[in-house]
């Protein structure tokens, strides 16, 4: 079956964005012309079912799956197959509409520390936020410990509905830990450099600190030492290419949704404080007339939303032609989209692969294994939700 492709929109990269973005594609000698390589065959095979709403995953060194579910609750997949419940505290979690057991992701050295981390909604009384919780994870896979609670807090949530609450985690390739929010549906937060919604943080994922490096590491705010750029509505997704370019993907209003280059220090655009201070969803995503020099998207949904969820890199030999691209899960569409850059950061490349079109439904997260395979979730609640492994075979 060939992929059904749309029409490629133009991505409005400046020069120096396209500086960091080449390394995206392996680069080709001059005197020789790129070998070409075939679209990827694989399978796909549901490896747990019986779940609502799992929101990320992630695979261990030894094979084992650990991934949530958005109303609370742990759990792995063991390489025998078997699925369990990990035994864990969830008692303080606040978990209401777009918000609850969210973001996860192992510590670059969970071989020997056994560490990872969440990110949750979390209520005490009738004040909720959002924290970073860094737990442990003993040998038999069947209890995790709180060891860093919070590692981060003060993520502002939204208190009503849960609106917007973010939020992915991920590494980046200095040992630093992403967090990308939500701006909890509060106009003023994108553009407000001591509020920790509507940014990705970048902090030290011993202390909770600032990594070194950040952009506003010297402010005597302690919220804007912890950013690394601001001026997002919902982060769903971060992604990290081995050349250490992050990716984000973001939630439009009523269209353009994004994937975004995350660049130090950059303004990404949005900006919905409304008259008496209200928010105004009819504003640009990227508002480049009132800040000219906001960050633009290096991909954009256009005059539609496809809910873009979680993304992730295909890397390795085994996936041929897409070695290199990114993968991107779909909620309203309901599909997984592939995007393509050259060697300029130019888009050039745009397909939903139709294996999965309308196929599982709403799909949430993208996420590369450790054995070179895709995981994918489902969102489509009522217990009806599954894991999807994705397996080149050639």
């Amino acid at each position: 079956m060939s992929p059904r492709r749309r029409s490629i929109r133009p991505a409005f990269i400046g020069i120096a964005v396209a500086a960091v973005l080449a390394p995206l594609l392996p680069a080709v000698p001059a005197a020789a012309a790129p070998a070409v390589q075939a679209r990827p065959t694989f399978t796909i095979t549901q490896i747990a079912s019986g779940l609502s709403i799992p929101w990320d995953i992630a695979q261990t060194p030894d094979g084992t799956l650990i991934f949530d579910q958005r109303a609370g609750g742990l759990s792995v997949r063991r390489t025998n197959g078997s699925v369990a419940t990990l035994n864990a505290d969830m008692s303080d979690l606040y978990a209401n509409g777009e918000t609850g057991l969210m973001g996860l992701v192992l510590d670059p050295g969970f071989a020997g520390n056994r560490r990872f981390y969440t990110c949750q909604g979390h209520q005490a009384g009738t004040d909720k936020e959002i924290q970073v919780i860094a737990w442990t994870v003993n040998a038999g896979y069947t209890t995790a410990t709180r060891v860093a609670d919070p590692l981060l807090g003060d993520i502002p949530a939204n208190a009503s509905i849960g609106r917007h609450g973010g939020c992915r985690l991920r590494f980046d390739n200095t040992g630093a830990l992403m967090i990308g929010t939500g701006d909890n549906a509060l106009g003023s937060a994108p553009q407000d450099l001591t509020s920790l919604a509507g940014k990705v943080l970048r902090i030290d994922p011993m202390t909770g600190g600032p990594a070194g490096g950040n952009p506003g590491i010297g402010s005597a705010n302690p919220n804007t030492r912890l950013l690394w750029t601001f001026g997002h509505r919902n982060i769903q997704g971060l992604a990290l290419h081995p050349n250490g370019q992050m990716a984000s993907v973001e939630h439009g209003p009523s269209r353009d949704d994004e994937v975004n280059l995350v660049l130090r220090g950059r303004n990404y655009g949005w900006d919905p404080d409304g008259a008496g201070g209200g928010y105004d969803e009819s504003v640009p995503m990227t508002d480049l007339v009132q800040f000219p020099k906001a960050q633009p998207a290096a991909w954009s949904s256009g005059s539609s939303t496809e809910a873009t969820s979680g993304a992730t890199f295909l890397i390795g030999p085994q996936w041929q032609a897409w070695n290199g691209t990114l993968v991107v899960a779909e909620l309203k569409n309901q599909s997984l989209l592939r995007l393509t850059f050259n060697r300029q950061g130019q888009l050039i490349g745009e397909e939903l692969i139709p294996e999965f079109t309308g196929t599982y439904g709403r799909l949430r997260t993208a996420q590369l294994g450790t054995d070179g395979s895709l995981y994918l979730t489902t969102a489509n609640g009522g217990g009806s939700d599954v894991i999807l492994k994705v397996t080149p075979t050639g």
